[in-house]
């Protein structure tokens, strides 16, 4: 481990008024603050908070670094059947693009994720009533899926 060494910066005048007999005397004090700095001879490595890869149609895979998906808070569900063997989904896993279609984000292993298409048949409550999408006992993203999804298509043309 190296100690930091302190660099003196220029000294910067500080002017102080001082109330001497009701007269005010004026005093030009001068402060030389000092900047620490490492010794490290290593330069400083940005850290990638994620992993977008395409894998085709306009879709990616997302893999977060842990302390990403920490900062995320990103939470699960499973997609699950009722007891009439429609399937469900968490309303809040489902997020909608720019041309108003569907989608979740589905766990396909730990900090990994892929955007599947959804269609709806309805919304009740809490659950979205699918048609079509993946497979019941999906675990699918309900809190940060709007993060996850700014990350892989941009944001702002980024």
């Amino acid at each position: 481990m190296t100690t930091p060494r302190l660099t003196r910066l220029p000294s910067v005048p500080l002017v102080t008024a001082v109330v001497v007999g009701g007269a005010i005397a004026g005093a030009a004090l001068s402060l030389t603050p000092y900047q620490a700095m490492a010794d490290s001879p290593a330069p400083p490595v940005a850290e990638t908070q994620a992993t977008v890869k395409p894998i085709g149609f306009g879709i990616s895979r997302i893999t977060l670094q842990p302390r990403a998906a920490r900062r995320l808070d990103i939470q699960t569900a499973v997609i699950s059947e009722d007891t009439l063997g429609r399937k469900m989904a968490p309303y809040a896993s489902i997020i909608y693009d720019l041309d108003g279609d569907a989608w979740v984000y589905a766990v396909k292993a730990p900090l990994t994720y892929l955007r599947e298409s959804v269609t709806i048949k309805s919304i009740t409550g809490d659950f979205a009533y699918l048609s079509e999408g993946p497979a019941v006992n999906t675990a699918v993203v309900t809190t940060g899926a709007p993060e996850l999804y700014g990350t892989e298509v941009g944001v702002n043309g980024e």
